[in-house]
């Protein structure tokens, strides 16, 4: 549930920031992020941003890969590489949230295709060639597609 991550990445955040012997105000500053939405956060009233929790990470001195599995970004049992790269493309500033959310789709297919799907993903009854039904003509023939008209 949601509101479950949400709290347990919260009183992660105040265990760590009072590890760092830094008060709310002083990480909010840190962090580029107002002083009562760090403090919803901490409280399990916010979930943040990818962005958010990479600025905090930064202030922290900790892993952005942390606070995304602590958030329910990430999921903690998948391959470290795939962590990273999730992380990665979480964590870039240049995209917004649809090109992120895009790309990991793109990401995961090609992972899927590849036989690196997550376990919990269910295979689709059309032999894995996805919503679009031409995932399998995509990757059969690398060369140029000709329509006979």
């Amino acid at each position: 549930m949601a509101s479950l991550n949400v709290g347990n990445l919260g009183e992660y955040l105040r265990e760590q920031r009072r590890t760092a012997q830094l008060s709310l105000r002083q990480l909010a500053e840190a962090a580029g992020v107002s002083n009562p939405y760090l403090s919803q956060i901490e409280r399990g009233l916010r979930k943040p941003s990818a962005e958010v929790l990479q600025q905090v990470a930064k202030a922290l001195r900790i892993s952005a890969e942390t606070l995304y599995v602590r958030a329910g970004i990430l999921d903690a049992e998948r391959d470290p590489a795939e962590v990273e790269t999730r992380a990665a493309i979480l964590a870039d500033p240049t995209l917004d949230e649809r090109q992120k959310q895009v790309l990991l789709q793109v990401y995961e297919s090609f992972r899927k295709e590849n036989g690196f799907g997550a376990a919990e993903a269910e295979a689709p009854a059309d032999g894995g060639a996805g919503a679009r039904g031409d995932g399998d003509d995509l990757t059969r023939d690398a060369g140029p597609q000709r329509s006979t008209g």
